[in-house]
């Protein structure tokens, strides 16, 4: 089951390092706007875009199997339906204790995949909103 417990979330909150994926250099898209505040809050942010070479002042990735730095936590901005392939190159790290979806993302097979692997996983809920809510 996806993370739905505030105790839960607050503890994903904690980790300082979060790749996301589907980031945008576009100011005023979510996918920009959310990584900013999360700058601007001390977490690490690791921009994944393969169109873009750097990201709110940070060089940005093809993929999250070219990212170098140890990531705690995978942000997903990408639709629903490539949730699975990031979620197996996250598994893959060896690295990664959490898959976040952001809102009105959802995909039950990804959560199964991050679960069996012993990934918590959250879907359909913006960090930015639960930051503020829980640790703002």
């Amino acid at each position: 089951m996806p993370v739905e417990s505030d105790d839960e979330l607050r503890e994903i909150l904690e980790y300082d390092t979060i790749a996301v994926v589907g980031c945008s250099s576009t100011p005023g898209k979510a996918a920009h706007d959310i990584p900013k505040y999360l700058i601007e809050h001390g977490y690490e942010v690791i921009p994944v875009n393969p169109y873009a070479d750097e990201i709110l002042g940070k060089r940005a990735y093809d993929s999250l199997d070219d990212v170098a730095e140890e990531i705690d936590l995978v942000d997903v901005f990408r639709p629903g339906d490539e949730a699975p392939g990031i979620v197996e190159q996250a598994i893959a790290r060896d690295d990664v204790k959490a898959v976040w979806l952001q809102l009105d993302i959802t995909n039950d097979e990804a959560a199964e995949m991050a679960e069996n692997a012993g990934l918590r996983f959250v879907q359909d809920k913006c960090m930015k909103v639960e930051h503020r809510r829980l640790l703002g």
